[in-house]
């Protein structure tokens, strides 16, 4: 029976591992830290649980389907809730707060925003085409030119948008600046700025409308921790606290891995969930590599990163489970993140308060706090030890000041921070950018690396690093392109049984 080891027990990891054992490969994922998830995995700080990354859940049909491929229900592992409505979007002079129901939605859009409703309904409608146009694109492999001439791809070629960012793209709904920045802030999940995201991701505002937003009681932790459970119910191994410190490689060939402890193991086949970026400058050697050596590496476009506060606080707020707050001069906070990478003076912050939707995460009457805020990834070489804690401040006097979680402050008994230093030297992810290579049009789909690894024969990618990209949904779907390239490959009878 062919062997095969996951580098990093990440959803993509995950999700690839039980593909793979629903076909009765003989599976092992390995993972340096004591639990599974990576950056979806959850934490406990004196009794309250968070999730240390994703808290947003849409398309939970991609899940099930994914589920139903091993035999398994994921209601026998997880439960799903909706949160509806979706999020309260905070502006200095509005609050907008849309909802799963199309029809509600657009009177709220024509109360806040006259004029506007049509534009709603003619985006709900245009853009369900166009995500039906997408999907083929999404969940098919590129490792070829020669992709773009199948019928799949020609007749998604219109609705790519080519050349129109995603703020040009949804000018073509919305006259109001706001409203304009409701649909587009979702470039945000994948680090990027609405003005320089391409339009073809349109369709992530449009996913959270259609499909809802979901939150699995315990934390969208669970969900890498269902993906766990069922690998292993199916024979699948998972080695906790076992770091890998590099790949062996061969005349252009995987022949096996050295653990941090020096111990080294043989195996078949490879699939890299960790950071993109930081296997390939830290596991294998440059010598094997031409097109991702550490200098082409640095050249590469990354998304931004994120300052976390993860706070203990004695009360429950009554507010949304999801909140955006929006700088006042949003698209300056944006270019400060993307472009000039500095610290901005008035942060976009977003705030998760779960505990109105599932109280099992902290004591009674008490709640666990989560508070973002994009920053730059470390290419800006912000001392972050000496800016923390005067920016936590001043993401605390925003919260204040904007949202109704007034008083904030004197609420919280405890606090903790991770920094873009924090994900790049505890996470190993690659200059803190917490969202990976970025998604503009040279780094997608075929110019993304591709899932069957280009560089190195037996090799596999799988999670935000390869190809369709970050985001919950896409790397679910990532892991199913290259466990089917691992089928595929296998039936055509290129690798030894």
């Amino acid at each position: 029976m062919k062997k095969i080891t996951i580098i990093g027990a990440g959803p993509g990891g995950l999700a690839t591992a039980l593909l793979l054992a629903g076909k009765g490969y003989e599976v092992k994922v390995v993972e340096k830290e004591a639990y599974v998830g990576g950056r979806t995995s959850s934490f406990e700080q004196n009794g309250f649980t968070f999730d240390r990354g994703p808290t947003f859940f849409s398309m939970p049909h991609l899940l099930e389907d994914l589920f139903a491929q091993v035999g398994r229900k994921l209601s026998d592992y997880l439960t799903l809730k909706e949160v509806d409505p979706l999020y309260k979007l905070q502006f200095d002079d509005v609050a907008f707060v849309p909802h799963r129901d199309e029809e509600q939605t657009y009177r709220d859009i024509e109360q806040l925003f006259p004029s506007n409703g049509a534009g709603y309904s003619r985006f709900m409608k245009e853009t369900r085409k166009k995500m039906n146009a997408l999907m083929p694109l999404l969940q098919n492999k590129h490792n070829s030119l020669f992709d773009y001439t199948r019928l799949r791809a020609l007749k998604a070629l219109p609705s790519l948008s080519l050349g129109k960012t995603l703020y040009d793209e949804l000018s073509k709904y919305f006259t109001d600046e706001r409203l304009k920045l409701s649909f587009t802030f979702q470039s945000k999940y994948l680090g990027m700025s609405p003005w320089e995201c391409p339009g073809a991701f349109s369709i992530l505002s449009f996913m959270e409308h259609e499909y809802g937003i979901y939150h699995p009681i315990g934390g969208v932790n669970q969900i890498t921790k269902a993906l766990a459970r069922a690998f292993t119910e199916l024979g699948g191994t998972i080695e906790l606290n076992r770091p890998v410190k590099t790949i062996i490689v061969k005349e252009g060939r995987i022949h096996g891995i050295i653990y941090e402890d020096g111990e080294k193991e043989q195996t078949d086949e490879l699939v890299i969930n960790a950071d993109f970026a930081y296997a390939m400058s830290e596991l294998v050697e440059e010598k094997h590599l031409k097109k991702y050596t550490r200098k082409k590496l640095e050249k590469k476009n990354y998304s931004c990163s994120t300052f976390m506060i993860y706070a203990n606080v004695e009360k429950v707020y009554q507010e949304h489970h999801h909140t955006v707050l929006f700088a006042s001069d949003y698209r300056k906070n944006v270019e400060e993140i993307t472009g000039s990478k500095t610290l901005s003076a008035d942060p976009s912050i977003y705030i998760h308060n779960p505990i109105v939707t599932d109280p099992t995460l902290a004591p009674e009457g008490k709640s666990p706090l989560y508070l973002l805020a994009p920053v730059p990834n470390n290419f800006s070489k912000l001392d972050w030890e000496e800016k923390k804690d005067t920016f936590a401040e001043l993401v605390f006097d925003q919260i204040e000041k904007k949202s109704g979680f007034k008083d904030l402050r004197r609420h919280i008994s405890s606090y903790s921070i991770l920094t873009p230093n924090d994900w790049e030297q505890r996470f190993n992810v690659y200059k803190g950018a917490t969202f990976n290579l970025s998604h503009n049009l040279g780094q997608m789909m075929y110019f993304r690396p591709h899932n069957q690894f280009e560089e190195i024969e037996n090799c596999w990618l799988t999670g935000g690093g390869t190809h369709p990209g970050s985001g919950l949904p896409t790397i679910l779907a990532s892991a199913t392109i290259t466990a089917d390239g691992i089928f595929k490959k296998d039936k055509k009878g290129i690798l030894i049984q």
